[in-house]
């Protein structure tokens, strides 16, 4: 249990804290998602803006005192030997293992969720490591471990260096850690790849290995897939259609309509796809006509003419979803969703699928006895009281993750 202080307080403990801590003449290159370095002078003036705001979203969560990170409570040996991770990273091992030994670093790659399913260290460093749990099934993201490299390279989607007390967890002050996100080649993030070490060994170029190494796992990656690698739809909490590893521009009423046509395998006549996008509103047929004839173009006359469908299946994030609570397999339902389908769209036909989509797998987690499945789907659904409140029942008193389902459901209940 965290003290019982107010935010501004433990902030307040946490920056006198840093300035103990760092260096005043310190210099670490790739810090913050642009990887620019960070002067001395820089941090003489203050704890960096994004370092600051996860402090403040970690204390609701994680007590700075703690010694090590929690462990899961699953079996990391399947999720290693199945992550997609697992190739491109066994092919590079004698490279990760030459930086790690030449530099005195330790090497980790995690899943998406921030659990480490890799690691490589020499003796001592990878001691050093095990300490704090910086091993294989060691949860690292923010609700468990607080301000680090990895949970902000996994929050933001951008690379990210964490120095010193910067971390929220004091034992982790004598520690510099350089991660970056690895995205598959439809975007989708996999996992980040960190460089750990003491912070007396930070190095200016120590960022830009963990880039070319990550390059290096994700063109191996994009290798293995058969050429052409196809599209790929996603649309649950965002909008992007990949194509051959590339994303195409699309207008978000284009990505309405490739949403409406992937879910629906019986296809549209042109009225009923018009009422679908444009309701009552009078918009004549040419329009629709025109944006079909674009999407022809875009996706390389994937769709047919008389009736609007593909003729080939579209992969797609909703489909993958809502198949899987189809097949009773909620396990892969929760942790595909990552938010409501398109949720700035108002078209008729969109709100309606979002809406039966939201149904259904809220009810199934609902009905679940596994807190793995509210806590998942709570995640991608921060203002559902029910569903927090279903997640603490569900969990045994002693379990460290009702502190997650607790501070979800104090924010949802202030909404």
């Amino acid at each position: 249990m965290a003290p019982q202080l107010t935010l501004s307080a433990q902030r307040a403990a946490l920056e006198r804290e840093w300035a103990l801590w760092v260096p005043g003449g310190a210099e670490v290159s790739g810090a913050g998602g642009s990887g620019a370095g960070v002067s001395g002078a820089q941090r003489s003036s203050g704890v960096r803006t994004e370092v600051a705001q996860s402090w403040l979203r970690s204390l609701r969560t994680v007590d700075p005192g703690r010694d090590h990170a929690p462990v899961s409570e699953t079996d990391i040996g399947p999720r290693w030997a199945e992550s997609p991770l697992r190739g491109p990273v066994t092919e590079l091992k004698e490279q990760l293992h030459s930086v790690a030994d030449d530099a005195g670093y330790v090497a980790a790659v995690t899943d998406a969720s921030g659990t480490i399913l890799w690691t490589y260290g020499g003796p001592v460093m990878q001691r050093r490591a095990e300490q704090v749990n910086f091993a294989p099934g060691g949860r690292w993201d923010e609700a468990h471990m607080g301000t680090n490299a990895l949970s902000l390279a996994l929050r933001t989607d951008q690379p990210h260096t964490v120095f010193s007390a910067e971390h929220l967890v004091a034992a982790l002050h004598g520690w510099v850690c350089y991660c970056a996100p690895i995205r598959a080649a439809d975007g989708t993030l996999l996992g980040v790849l960190d460089l750990s070490t003491t912070w007396k060994r930070s190095h200016p170029l120590a960022m830009a290995t963990v880039r070319t190494m990550t390059s290096a796992i994700e063109s191996k990656l994009h290798a293995a897939i058969p050429a052409p690698a196809g599209m790929r739809l996603t649309c649950l909490g965002t909008g992007r259609l990949m194509r051959d590893g590339q994303q195409i521009r699309l207008r978000p009423r284009q990505l309405e309509i490739l949403t409406l046509l992937a879910l629906d395998d019986d296809g549209y006549n042109h009225e009923r796809l018009h009422y679908a996008v444009y309701g009552d509103r009078a918009v004549g047929a040419s329009t629709l006509k025109s944006e079909m004839s674009y999407l022809r173009r875009a996706t390389g006359g994937e769709i047919t003419s008389r009736v609007y469908r593909f003729t080939t299946p579209l992969a797609c994030d909703a489909v993958d979803v809502l198949r899987a609570i189809e097949h009773g397999d909620l396990d892969t339902a929760v942790r595909l969703y990552h938010g409501p389908l398109l949720p700035d769209s108002e078209t008729p036909g969109i709100s309606e699928w979002r809406d039966y989509l939201e149904v259904a797998l809220r009810n199934a987690v609902l009905s679940s006895p596994n807190a793995d499945h509210a806590l998942s789907y709570g995640e991608a659904a921060p203002d559902d009281v029910a569903v927090h409140e279903h997640a603490l029942a569900l969990l045994p008193t002693r379990d460290p993750r009702r502190a997650v389902a607790t501070a979800r459901l104090h924010s949802a209940l202030r909404v």
